[in-house]
């Protein structure tokens, strides 16, 4: 059993996001704090990461929150896991003002409930709600909250990951940071600092023009964090997105490591040494599969976005299942032991563990997985729904999984159409043993799509 998705109108699979000006106005955003502070009354934590949009939409959601009659506490700016865990078993509620990946003109809000997970789907249908009939409680003058600055808090958080690893696992390792001008320049350099690494640091300084590269971590962008691994004799690099909730590596030799390669490679290294459940939504590749069954463990698949993730492996643990690892086939891996939700700073942390533990580089170690072929693609529609019930009705005898969107089985290979939470676009996943039959069946489903539009 995993938690099921339910049709949201303000917010997608991570929170409230748009243009800062046109689809995200302050406006919008009091009001989301105004309807938060009517649910969650008492203190919550607050944070952003580095867009140059962020102070103006903090001191929104602070007004907000004020005036329902919460108090507010300021943690800067700091990374989305890192909020999250200061909210934990701390806080009645928190709120980051982040747009994640998504280019610096964008902006978002996601809403952290006491346990230090995303709000789910039923309390966020509720919450949107109060927003669309204005239904706030507005506090008189004289009870109003109060606002604490706290900027110190995240020092939690960089201390409950480095406590997780000691010994300084890395000692003698050279790593390449590269924080993409983001929040995690505060944390990730530091925490691998502390584990025992010699941190070399590339967009190292918090800037919302993310001038050195975009925020979302792609191989592209990461050229220059690739040549510095090369130039420098790193055994890696590490790049997060906008509000480092995802990490992804580039090996010693500079080679852009594919996020489902990734997974796979600490998923394995994990069910070695323990045995039972990893969570992962339908569109994380085969290779993540193959490698966890290998090692005599099971997976649990749901809907795609990291809150789903989160809330199944709580709702399996309650049911007395052995939950050990979870996450996204994009860099956004979750550790239950440290906290669940997708935490960049733990994922290069454990990177540094595994390479320290084995004795083996990240290539070696990468080489020796199963070969998967991954084909990914999108188009920009606002027809997912007819797009969707045309792909079922031309793939009757085919195995099909409506967990999210439609996935579509032929033999080893699968392919997962599905509209996107925070974009107005059709994502389109191929997985395959082989790049050939990839494009083929890449073909094949491009070329009903385009029908299905014409229809």
């Amino acid at each position: 059993m995993t938690v099921k998705k339910m049709q949201k109108r303000l917010f997608g699979t991570n929170g409230v996001r748009g243009v800062v000006g046109k689809d995200l106005t302050p406006e919008l955003v009091i009001a989301i704090g105004e309807a938060l502070g009517s649910m969650r009354k008492g203190s919550i934590a607050v944070g952003r990461d580095t867009r140059t949009s962020g102070e103006m939409l903090m001191k929104a959601i602070k007004s907000g929150l004020l005036a329902a009659g919460c108090n507010v506490v300021d943690c800067g700016i700091l990374p989305t896991p890192a909020l999250q865990y200061i909210v934990k078993g701390q806080f009645d509620a928190g709120v980051m003002i982040t747009a994640s990946h998504n280019p610096p003109e964008y902006n978002g809000v996601k809403v952290i409930e006491p346990d230090g997970t995303e709000m789910g789907d039923e309390e966020t249908v509720k919450l949107e709600q109060r927003i669309f009939d204005r239904s706030f409680i507005i506090e008189p003058w004289d009870k109003i909250g109060k606002e604490t600055l706290a900027p110190a808090l995240i020092e939690q958080y960089i201390i409950a990951i480095t406590h997780q690893f000691p010994g300084q696992p890395g000692k003698g390792m050279a790593v390449v940071a590269d924080p993409g001008s983001g929040p995690a320049c505060l944390t990730t350099p530091r925490i691998l600092t502390e584990i025992g690494c010699r941190v070399i640091t590339i967009n190292g300084i918090m800037d919302g023009n993310f001038p050195g590269r975009l925020p979302e971590p792609s191989e592209d962008g990461l050229k220059n964090c690739a040549a510095l691994v090369r130039s420098s004799g790193a055994a890696f690099g590490v790049a997060h997105d906008g509000d480092a909730d995802r990490a992804v590596f580039i090996d010693e030799n500079g080679r852009f490591i594919e996020e489902n390669q990734e997974f796979a490679l600490i998923a394995q290294h994990i069910c070695h040494h323990k045995k039972g459940v990893v969570v992962t939504p339908v569109s994380t590749g085969q290779i993540v599969e193959m490698v966890v069954k290998r090692e005599n463990c099971s997976l649990a698949y749901t809907p795609v976005g990291s809150i789903y993730v989160a809330r199944t492996m709580r709702l399996l643990l309650e049911q007395g299942k052995p939950i050990i690892f979870g996450g996204e086939g994009n860099g956004g891996l979750i550790f239950p032991e440290h906290q669940f939700c997708r935490d960049g700073g733990m994922t290069a942390a454990m990177m540094v563990f595994l390479l320290a533990s084995t004795g083996k580089k990240l290539s070696e170690l990468v080489d020796q997985l199963p070969k998967r072929a991954i084909i990914k693609d999108k188009i920009t529609t606002k027809e997912g729904v007819k797009i969707l019930e045309f792909l079922k009705s031309v793939h009757p005898r085919d195995i099909l999984d409506e967990t999210d969107g439609v996935k579509i089985f032929k033999g080893n290979t699968w392919a997962l159409i599905r509209t996107s939470g925070t974009e107005p676009i059709v994502r389109i996943i191929i997985d395959s043993d082989t790049r050939d039959k990839g494009i083929e069946f890449y073909n094949e489903v491009k070329n009903q799509i385009d029908r299905a539009l014409k229809e």
